[in-house]
């Protein structure tokens, strides 16, 4: 099997996206589809990516085309930043490559009711208080720690058993995506072993790309939607992003194992086993659903309670401000959805690794709150650059599904970020631009510097021309929270 996919062998169907056609390979079901412009197609040539979204294009009921946002780079199985649906009744497949190891890992966004003008007093030790308060990095665990059937109702539960244990509000499931809790999980299809990983972990950032980040609004572009997401310049706003930690990870190890020696007896056979999958309908594809729909739920329940923390921390430090849940959407996730195949409701499991649901108005899915404009969409960009909230749009439900990008997308490892950066000049870099930093470790903060991913500006551009999502308003970071 090639390595690399060479740029002329893909057909340009418009100014940002491109098609691998079906005729590329005699495996593929469906041509493949990249969301991208010429400058930045340069610039994944030389990984696999490429060539995991035309894999991707293989996979039994596998419908329309094996899709990649802007911000691809390359994933275990699947691209980061592919989308896939397969027909559930055209035998489809449920692929926990195409969901990835950190399930659920996604994005809440918070508003304070203050400006940037009013928090910067406060900024450097507010910033220390949440280091402390939201404990991150490898393994490390938190405050709350639950085992046996607390636990298992968490994972049934998700975030509404946060709530009932005395932790955040009814409003922030309602502004969460699936309220926070996703029906038909099942604690008993999550193995021990995870549960064991994730029992102190809630309530935790991890590392790798997870922060924790202080920011405001310095730019509207939409002010009707902006209004309805309570978004005005120069707020002072919250992101967190982090998923399920050690237990969905080990989640996703346990059943690639179960699914990979089974594939003969499916009559599957796959260009690369990282895309190891089960029929959705066999009794294993429904195993693994139930076990990442509970590890989904823990994965909100951590944001829910980190929520929680950074309230409680804001009202010690600052004393009386409020914050509140504006959304809280998954990246990494596959979803039984309802969309529309050659004119006729379809229902197909969704697979999302590194791109974010982008709803437009009018879903039945997005909350009441925002179903006359349509859900934010939450792209977190780099330390020292901005992150966007974004809306969907029709053509985007259309054309991919309703995803976008889920943030800037890796463009260099960390382990040549990790040579080619200074962590503590990079340190130095952001605080002499007036962002301060909590992490403790020099080599983590080099991993994640901003010359390591893809322009954020140049992938919402991507997005936008492609009609996937439009632009709502941008964040600039003001404390960066995290472990290395």
């Amino acid at each position: 099997m090639e390595n690399l996919v060479f740029k002329e062998e893909l057909l340009q169907i418009h100014k940002a996206l491109y098609e691998i056609p079906k005729t590329y390979r005699s495996d593929m079901r469906v041509p493949a589809r990249i969301f991208i412009t010429e400058k930045m197609l340069d610039e994944i040539l030389e990984d696999k990516s490429l060539l995991q979204t035309v894999n991707v294009a293989t996979l039994p009921g596998i419908v329309n085309y094996s899709l990649a946002m802007p911000d691809i780079h390359q994933g275990y199985g699947f691209p980061i930043g592919g989308v896939a649906a397969m027909s559930i009744a055209g035998g489809g497949v449920i692929s926990p490559g195409g969901i990835g190891y950190d399930i659920n890992c996604g994005v809440r966004l918070l508003a304070a009711s203050m400006n940037v003008t009013e928090i910067k007093p406060y900024i450097e030790n507010l910033a220390t208080q949440l280091f402390h308060a939201v404990p991150s990095g490898v393994g490390r665990g938190g405050k709350l720690k639950l085992k046996g059937e607390e636990l298992d109702k968490v994972l049934s539960r998700g975030a509404r058993r946060m709530l009932e244990l005395g932790y955040g509000s009814q409003s922030d499931l309602d502004h969460c995506e699936e309220n926070g809790h996703m029906e038909g999980a099942d604690p008993y299809k999550v193995s021990e072993k995870a549960k064991n990983r994730g029992a102190d972990q809630l309530g935790t950032l991890g590392s790798g790309n997870h922060f924790l980040e202080v920011q405001y609004v310095d730019e509207i572009y939409d002010e009707r939607v902006a209004k309805a997401f309570g978004l005005e310049m120069g707020i002072v706003t919250v992101m967190i992003h982090c998923g399920s930690r050690g237990l969905g990870h080990q989640t996703c190890t346990d059943y690639v194992n179960i699914m990979m020696p089974n594939l003969q007896k499916w009559n599957i056979v796959l260009p690369d086993r990282e895309l190891a999958c089960a029929p959705f309908t066999s009794p294993e594809g429904q195993d693994y659903f139930s076990a990442m729909k509970a590890s989904a739920n823990f994965a909100w329940a951590n944001r829910h309670l980190i929520g929680h923390w950074v309230k409680e921390e804001f009202k010690k430090v600052i004393g009386d401000v409020n914050l509140r849940t504006v959304y809280d959407l998954s990246h990494n996730m596959g979803k039984k959805e309802t969309h529309i195949v050659n004119g006729k409701p379809q229902e197909l499991i969704v697979h999302r690794k590194g791109a974010t649901r982008a709803f437009p108005a009018g879903r039945p899915e997005i909350p009441e709150a925002y179903r006359a404009v349509g859900h934010p969409v939450l792209i977190p960009g780099t330390m020292g650059t901005a992150s966007y909230v974004l809306v969907g749009t029709q053509e985007g439900m259309e054309v991919a599904w309703g995803s976008s990008c889920h943030g800037a997308g890796r463009s260099m490892s960390r382990i040549k970020a990790k040579r080619t950066v200074r962590g503590s000049e990079l340190r130095q870099q952001l605080e002499a631009k007036g962002i301060t930093i909590r992490c403790d470790s020099d080599p983590g903060l080099a991993e994640e510097a901003p010359i390591a991913y893809k322009d954020v500006d140049n992938v919402i551009e991507v997005v936008e021309l492609a009609k996937l999502a439009k632009r709502v308003a941008r964040l600039r970071p003001l404390a960066v929270i995290k472990g290395g």
